[in-house]
């Protein structure tokens, strides 16, 4: 092994220098992650660290930058040293997996509907992509997003009904459709049986 390949290697094993965005959204995703592992709802994190649910979910979404004292509130809650929270991923590679069995992706599954999350979530402020299973009879309806978020969904399987402001339209296997949610909008399963749809959600930067 040469003198040059050791040196390569003990680079490529040394922690990425993050920027203060890219440690924002690190720690975002990493608070998220972790609350999720531990089958914690944002109220029950929010009791457990003292930091309001709506700044925890801002901090999750890279809404909000957090205070030092807070993110040590937050690292205490879950038991774990402050730089666990803000540390560098190892690797350096530009692809990043979501495997289908990862927990952490697993959005929300009630009597409604099953969300699963494509993206990498320290995305989440810029783009978010979710595979939705929509129970018989199940609705996902959500107030209004930030001014100029646009939602994009493709059907696999099912018939679905759109609803955005006061707009209304159905939708078959393989029809897509694009639309405000800057407005109440509403994903409803028409049909008998379980839909599953693909959704895109684009934020205006």
């Amino acid at each position: 092994m040469s003198a040059n390949t050791t040196k390569k290697q003990s680079e490529s094993s040394q922690p990425a220098e993050l920027s203060p965005d890219e440690i924002s959204g690190q720690l975002s995703q990493r608070v998220r992650a972790l609350r999720k592992e531990r089958g914690w709802s944002l109220d029950s994190l929010s009791a457990a660290c003292g930091v309001s649910r709506s700044m925890l979910s801002q901090i999750e979404r890279g809404e909000a930058n957090p205070t030092l004292a807070v993110t040590v509130r937050i690292s205490q809650a879950f038991g774990i040293a402050l730089g666990e929270l803000v540390e560098a991923p190892l690797s350096t590679s530009s692809i990043e997996v979501i495997r289908a069995d990862d927990r952490t992706f697993h959005y929300r599954s009630d009597a409604e509907c099953r969300i699963r999350t494509l993206s990498p979530l320290h995305l989440e402020k810029d783009v978010e992509f979710y595979e939705v299973l929509l129970h018989g009879g199940g609705k996902l309806k959500s107030a209004p997003h930030f001014k100029g978020t646009r939602e994009f969904l493709t059907v696999e399987k099912g018939k679905i009904e759109l609803e955005s402001g006061e707009d209304t339209t159905l939708l078959g296997p393989g029809d897509s459709a694009s639309y405000r949610v800057d407005v109440p909008h509403t994903i409803s399963n028409a049909g008998r049986g379980e839909a599953v749809l693909f959704l895109v959600v684009i934020y205006q930067n």
